[in-house]
C-alpha cells in the first residue's frame, strides 16, 4: 500500500540513523513531497550525529577522570560578570548527573538566550548537584576581581550539598585541597564547566534584571552592567550607585 505524504513524513520522523534513511525503499518515491520529507529529516540526523559528537569531544575529560575512579564527583566550575562595571561577579558549582545528555550544550557566549534559558532549566532539574556562589561590587573593589572571582567560586562549591573530589576549572586555580584541573577556554572544552557556564549567566543575568528596577536608567536589563553607551549615559546623568565598582574605570576616575 502506498503511502499517502503525511504518512510517509510520520514515519520518516522514526528513523533514527542516516544510514537506515538512506537504504530505505521510501528514496526510490518519485513524489517532490517524500523527497522533500527525506531530505528534511537527513539533515535532521545529521545536525543531531553533529551534537552528539561535540558533546562526546567535551566529555573527554570527565570520561577520563571516571575511566581512573568510577566512583568520582567532578564539578564543574566557571563564572560570569568579570568585566561589567557593575554587579556583582557569580560562579556556579555543578556536578552532572550519571549518564547525562544535555545535547546542544556549549559556552554560554555560544548559545542563544532562548537555548541557553531551555538548557539551564534542564540543567536545574536533572544534574547531580549546583549551586551559586557570589561576590560583591564592594568585593570585587577590595580584592580585586581575580581574586573575587576565586572568592565567588569557592563559596559556590562550599553550598554544594555533596561535596566534590575533583575539580574541572575554567582557566583558574584553586587554593584548596581538592584535585583539580584548570582548563583555558573550559567551557567549549569541559560538559561540566560549559553546564557551570549556561547556569551562571542565567541566573546573573536575572540578578541585573532584579537590579534594572532597583536602579532604572542604566539599562542594567540589557547591558547586564557592561559599559554599553547608554549604561555609560546613565552614570554620567545619574551618577554611581552602590551596585557599581568604584576601582573600575571609567568610575574609578568619576570619584
Amino acid at each position: 500500500m502506498t503511502l499517502t505524504i503525511k504518512e510517509a513524513k510520520d514515519f520518516l520522523e522514526t528513523i533514527q540513523s542516516v544510514d537506515e534513511l538512506n537504504q530505505h525503499e521510501l528514496n526510490n518515491d518519485e513524489r517532490k513531497g517524500i523527497q522533500q520529507s527525506i531530505s528534511r529529516r537527513r539533515k535532521q540526523l545529521l545536525k543531531e550525529q553533529e551534537m552528539i559528537e561535540h558533546y562526546n569531544y567535551m566529555s573527554k575529560y570527565e570520561n577520563m577522570l571516571l575511566k581512573e575512579n568510577p566512583e568520582a564527583l567532578i564539578c564543574g566550575i566557571d563564572e560570569v560578570g568579570r568585566g561589567p562595571l557593575a554587579g556583582p561577579v557569580v560562579a556556579c558549582a555543578v556536578i552532572l548527573n550519571t549518564g547525562h545528555s544535555f545535547l546542544g550544550l556549549d559556552d554560554s557566549k555560544k548559545l542563544s538566550a532562548t537555548k541557553r534559558e531551555k538548557l539551564n532549566m534542564q540543567l536545574k532539574e536533572n544534574v547531580l548537584d549546583y549551586a551559586y556562589g557570589i561576590a560583591s561590587p564592594k568585593e570585587i573593589d577590595e580584592l580585586n576581581i581575580y581574586n573575587a572571582t576565586k572568592l565567588a567560586m569557592e563559596r559556590a562549591i562550599k553550598q554544594l550539598k555533596q561535596q566534590p573530589n575533583y575539580l574541572l576549572i575554567d582557566a583558574m586555580k584553586l587554593d584548596n585541597d581538592i584535585p583539580q584541573t584548570s582548563i583555558i577556554k573550559g567551557d567549549a572544552k569541559s560538559v561540566s564547566i560549559a553546564a557551570a557556564s549556561v547556569m551562571a549567566k542565567e541566573y546573573r543575568d536575572k540578578l541585573m534584571k532584579d537590579l534594572a528596577k532597583e536602579y532604572p536608567g542604566y539599562d542594567f536589563e540589557k547591558n547586564v552592567g557592561y559599559g554599553t553607551k547608554t549604561h555609560l549615559e546613565g552614570l554620567r546623568n545619574l551618577g554611581i550607585t552602590p551596585s557599581h565598582r568604584k576601582s573600575f574605570e571609567p568610575i574609578k576616575s568619576m570619584l
